[in-house]
């Protein structure tokens, strides 16, 4: 589930995920674990309780994150949902006499700080000198309130902007990496770097994901045992899916096999500059085919469709 709200409902959706679970009849994965918006950090320790209660209880519940403090998604979630309705977003944007209605609803909505938003998703040309800049200094240099900035920059490029969102908090990140029904995730795809121009900037966890959980949170801080992190990585997300024959080193399973250095690897990507590379890998197969050999791709192409049990 992709839960009803992270912020300032966060313990509703959790229940009713923990409803839906219990009235199906099935097992709970709550997606990329948050508390979104300052006001809203301290609510993290009670859902870690409430979930810690359920699993007591009998109830399949688990859950999944990403390692860093701020989230990805499109600009357009900074106005009133119901400004999509019946695929008329971009004709109410559009509507002066909707203009009022929308900015009244955004600014009642609204749980971020315009300084700890940044739209990083611009295609148009006239929009570029914006890349790296949070939406209070876009909004200052066109001289608008940042809600007109958002409805006109929307307009603008035609349609979703891609932003970031500093929301999160890193207490709580470093908290929830330690429970032990927590899944690493990356809630993104992955990227070339020798297309990132034409790709534009994307959120670092693209590319640094597992590796920062190893190198920081693992190496540097010493959150995690790294048997740990691994496990949360690799069996704990497959027998998550069903996937009885990946995700471990056995005989029977498939050889997805990822060879790093524990005392170099780590992230490099950012978010003011995220197609960077993460360093420390030196091997890697995949299906039993040598994908990355001394830190270089092969050039192989092994890699199959996974399906769970029964597809």
């Amino acid at each position: 589930t992709h839960m009803r709200s992270e912020a300032d409902r966060l313990e509703e959706g959790v229940e009713e995920a923990l409803a839906i679970g219990r009235r199906a009849d099935l097992p709970v994965e709550i997606y990329h674990l948050k508390a979104s918006g300052k006001e809203n950090w301290y609510r993290m320790p009670g859902v870690i309780r409430r979930i810690d209660a359920a699993r007591a209880a009998g109830q399949d519940v688990t859950a999944d994150m990403y390692p860093y403090p701020a989230s990805g998604t499109g600009l357009d979630v900074m106005l009133p949902t119901w400004v999509s309705a019946e695929g008329k977003f971009s004709e109410n944007l559009r509507d002066p006499e909707m203009r009022p209605r929308i900015r009244e609803g955004a600014l009642k909505k609204v749980f971020q700080d315009p300084e700890d938003v940044m739209p990083i998703g611009f295609r148009k040309p006239e929009f570029k000198g914006y890349l790296g800049k949070r939406l209070s200094e876009i909004a200052d240099l066109r001289g608008q309130e940042w809600v007109d900035t958002v409805i006109d920059l929307l307009l603008g490029e035609g349609g979703r902007i891609s932003t970031i969102f500093f929301t999160m908090s890193e207490e709580n990140v470093r908290l929830q990496l330690q429970q032990p029904w927590i899944k690493i995730s990356t809630d993104a795809g992955g990227h070339d770097p020798e297309r990132a121009e034409a790709i534009g900037p994307v959120h670092p966890r693209s590319y640094g994901t597992y590796p920062r959980v190893l190198g920081t949170y693992v190496r540097e801080i010493g959150l995690l045992q790294l048997e740990d992190a691994v496990r949360k990585m690799t069996s704990s997300v497959a027998d998550r899916l069903g996937l009885r024959d990946r995700g471990r080193l056995q005989a029977g399973c498939f050889a997805d096999v990822v060879v790093f250095d524990p005392e170099t690897v780590g992230d490099r990507a950012t978010f003011e500059d995220s197609h960077q590379l993460s360093v420390g890998i030196q091997e890697v197969w995949v299906n039993g085919v040598r994908v990355v050999a001394d830190g270089a791709h092969t050039g192989a192409t092994s890699g199959r469709v996974v399906r769970g049990p029964g597809a």
